[in-house]
């Protein structure tokens, strides 16, 4: 009979002190935040300049962002620009040719909305590089690596149980001119887009 009761006081006790627990979670960013991107793109305009062509890529990726409190953070990320069969358009006419691959990284900071519910808002920017992988049949004989900057922002939201999220992002770059870049990119100053959807991993509350 005291086992039953003890094993009854037992159980009553974990439960009491899981919903104290789930209480005590609240949804948000916690200090390390690890986020993967399984898929987006990337759109560079045409430059008016020189002619180099507009084109879209795949995206991908991951970042790693360490937050000094609720607002402020420091994010590190690597992406792919991953390349794609397409109609470019070239001043000699409309070619249907596979898109350089790129790889960017970039260290930015984050900014995040005032607040204390699962939608953050935020507002980003940092510097990094951008690196033209070689091919051939763009003329593109070598890698070549840039000097970008990035703006721009997006919302996080976070699951009640303060382990997981989703977040879209929007980024705007400008990878600076390199005169020994290749014709098709990078002799001038290129601007880009790019969108993603992720998801998020509170790796460390």
């Amino acid at each position: 009979m005291k086992r039953w009761i003890a094993a009854v006081v037992a159980t009553i006790s974990l439960t009491i002190a899981s919903q104290v627990f789930a209480q005590d979670v609240v949804p948000g960013p916690g200090a390390v935040v690890v986020t993967v991107i399984p898929g987006g793109a990337t759109f560079f305009s045409e430059s008016k300049d020189s002619g180099e062509p507009s084109f879209a890529n795949y995206g991908l990726g991951a970042g790693v962002e360490v937050n000094v409190n609720r607002y402020i953070g420091v994010e590190g990320e690597v992406t792919g620009a991953l390349g794609i069969t397409q109609d470019i358009q070239f001043a000699s006419g409309p070619s249907n040719l596979k898109t350089p691959n790129l790889i960017g990284y970039s260290g930015n900071l984050v900014v995040s909305a005032p607040g204390h519910g699962s939608v953050v808002p935020y507002v980003t920017g940092g510097v990094g590089g951008l690196t033209l992988l070689d091919t051939e049949s763009l003329g593109i004989n070598d890698t070549t690596t840039f000097l970008t900057g990035n703006v721009g922002g997006g919302l996080k939201w976070f699951s009640s149980n303060g382990r997981w999220g989703l977040r879209a992002d929007y980024r705007f770059s400008a990878v600076r001119s390199d005169p020994e870049a290749p014709a098709f990119f990078g002799q001038d100053t290129r601007y880009g887009h790019r969108v993603y959807g992720a998801v998020l991993i509170n790796a460390w509350r």
